[in-house]
């Protein structure tokens, strides 16, 4: 068990290429496709946040199809809420939190970590 913790805790996760940074204007979001498609956003102070891009209640996409405001979302079409720093469900219908992951900036690209 104690090999198996260590082995997990070691493990690297990998870098994928999401866009430039003048590429999402602050207050936007986008979606990354992929195996797994990933909402980007971009809060009004600039910072960089990534969730799984599909609404926990429908089949919905939050990076194509969502208002961002501040560091919530809000998924069009039944009004759910969730916070893109964690992924939490705030309101009803969602109950279900959102995956998220984390963002790293270098020389002007922005990269989610998978």
């Amino acid at each position: 068990m104690a090999e198996r913790q260590k082995m997990m805790s070691t493990e690297t996760k990998s870098r994928r290429f999401a866009c430039v940074v003048d590429d999402l204007a602050k207050g936007e979001s986008m979606t990354i496709p992929g195996d797994i498609a990933i909402a980007l956003y971009r809060n009004d102070a600039g910072d960089f946040y990534a969730t799984a891009d599909i609404c926990t209640h429908e089949d919905w996409s939050l990076g194509n199809d969502s208002d961002l405001e501040g560091n919530e979302v809000t998924c069009p079409l039944h009004m759910a809420r969730f916070d893109i720093t964690s992924g939490k469900a705030l309101c009803f219908p969602a109950t279900i939190a959102l995956e998220t992951f984390g963002v790293e900036i270098e020389d002007d690209k922005v990269y989610i970590l998978t």
